[in-house]
């Protein structure tokens, strides 16, 4: 998808839980880290050498003032799917290797990054319809697929089957409801 494409994507996530034009536009944290995220992860894969240089330092600023302001960090080369919610701002840091799906909501607090030793050193890819809580962790050389919910304070470092819930530190399956209606 297009970054414009994307970004109405994202918008219209937001809509759909209750936001209007003026609310979602100035007073949605969340939603401006998105889109300075779509606008620098777009900047990221240009391939005009000088111009995309350019473009990545004025980028880099913005992404600064983003976290300055709001607690939000998310890097140009994070891969995000379409349909992408941060339910509330404040804590919310991603590695910049972090794979996101489509339709994926997070919560204030979360971190996701780099942990493990030897094959599990790296990053998690997250798939689709995931749920993250808040004040979860997600770390490690991990996947975790399709329609899952992370609960709010879980560790997550092990893989995660489709349609789980996680909960506690570390993590463990609780149920195979999975993500449905929290996203």
């Amino acid at each position: 998808m297009k970054c414009w494409s994307l970004i109405a994507s994202d918008y219209k996530k937001y809509k759909k839980y209750g936001g209007n034009f003026i609310s979602i536009l100035f007073f949605t944290q969340g939603f401006w880290a998105i889109v300075q995220y779509r606008l620098a992860h777009a900047v990221y894969k240009m391939r005009v050498p000088i111009l995309k240089q350019i473009l990545q330092f004025v980028c880099l600023i913005g992404q600064k003032g983003i976290e300055i302001t709001t607690g939000i960090s998310i890097p140009a080369s994070t891969a995000i799917g379409h349909s992408f919610y941060i339910g509330h701002f404040g804590g919310i840091i991603l590695n910049a290797k972090t794979q996101i799906g489509d339709n994926c909501n997070i919560s204030q607090g979360v971190t996701i990054g780099v942990s493990g030793v030897g094959d599990k050193r790296g990053v998690p890819s997250i798939g689709n319809n995931v749920y993250i809580g808040a004040n979860a962790v997600v770390a490690g050389n991990i996947a975790i697929e399709s329609n899952v919910l992370i609960g709010a304070c879980s560790l997550v470092n092990s893989d995660v089957s489709a349609n789980s819930v996680m909960l506690g530190v570390p993590a463990i399956k609780i149920s195979e409801k999975g993500a449905e209606g929290y996203i």
